[in-house]
C-alpha cells in the first residue's frame, strides 16, 4: 500500500519544483515519513507545522542557489575569522512545539548547538506552510530568506516571540548583505566565489 496518495511527481524541468500538502498528520506519522524519505528520497524536504506537512522536491535552481549562498557565506566567515559549524540540511524538529523541517543551510556560531543560530532559506516557488513559524517554534535566532523573484535577501531576527525584519544581520553585523548579494549568481559559482573573496580582502 503506498505511503502517499496522490504520489509526488518528480519534475524533469531543472527549474521546476513539486509540492504536496497533507493535513492532520500525527507526529508519529511525520517521523515515520522522515525515516522512509531520508533513506530513499534524500532530495525531498519535509516541513511540519502543527499537523500540516509539506513535502517538496527541490529544483536544480534551488540547489544551485543554496549552494552558492553557502559558499559565499562560508568564504565571508573564513575571511573574517569567525568560528562556525555548518549543519547543512539536517532535519531540525521539536516534538513539544510540533514543528520540524530541513533548512537549505544552517550554522552555529561560537559553539556547536542542538539548534542552529542561523538558517538559510531559498524561495524559488511559493511554499504551502509558513517556514518562519516553524523556525519561531524551534527558537532559531535568525533566518535569511533568499527570494529568487527579486534576487534579494530578507533578514528575519527573532525578537521576543516574533521575527523582525532587519537591514543587517544581528548575528553578523559587519557582513555587507548588499555586497554578498551581488555575487549570488548560481551559474557562475567558481567565478563568483573568487571575486567575492577578492572583494572582501580589498575592503578589509
Amino acid at each position: 500500500m503506498p505511503l502517499l496518495s496522490p504520489p509526488i511527481a518528480v519534475p524533469t524541468d531543472p527549474t521546476a519544483e513539486s509540492r504536496l500538502l497533507l493535513s492532520t498528520v500525527s507526529w508519529q506519522r511525520y517521523e515515520q515519513l522522515l525515516e522512509t524519505f531520508g533513506n530513499d528520497f534524500p532530495a525531498l524536504r519535509l516541513s511540519y507545522l502543527n499537523g500540516d506537512l509539506e513535502i517538496m522536491s527541490t529544483s536544480r535552481l534551488h540547489e544551485e542557489l543554496k549552494t552558492i549562498i553557502a559558499l559565499l557565506l562560508e568564504a565571508y566567515l573564513i575571511e573574517m575569522d569567525i568560528w562556525f559549524h555548518g549543519i547543512g540540511a539536517a532535519t531540525l524538529r521539536r516534538f513539544e512545539a510540533a514543528r520540524g523541517l530541513e533548512p537549505d543551510e544552517c550554522y552555529c556560531f561560537g559553539t556547536v548547538k542542538d539548534f542552529p543560530d542561523l538558517a538559510i532559506e531559498v524561495i524559488v516557488t511559493s511554499g504551502l506552510v509558513d517556514k518562519l513559524e516553524i523556525y519561531r517554534g524551534l527558537g532559531t535566532p535568525e533566518v535569511w530568506v533568499w527570494d529568487d523573484s527579486i534576487d534579494r535577501f530578507t533578514i528575519h531576527h527573532l525578537r521576543d516571540s516574533s521575527y523582525e525584519i532587519l537591514e543587517r544581520s544581528e548575528l553578523l553585523p559587519d557582513c555587507d548583505i548588499e555586497l554578498l548579494t551581488r555575487y549570488v549568481k548560481p551559474n557562475e559559482q567558481f567565478e563568483m566565489l573568487k571575486a567575492y573573496r577578492k572583494a572582501l580582502r580589498s575592503v578589509g
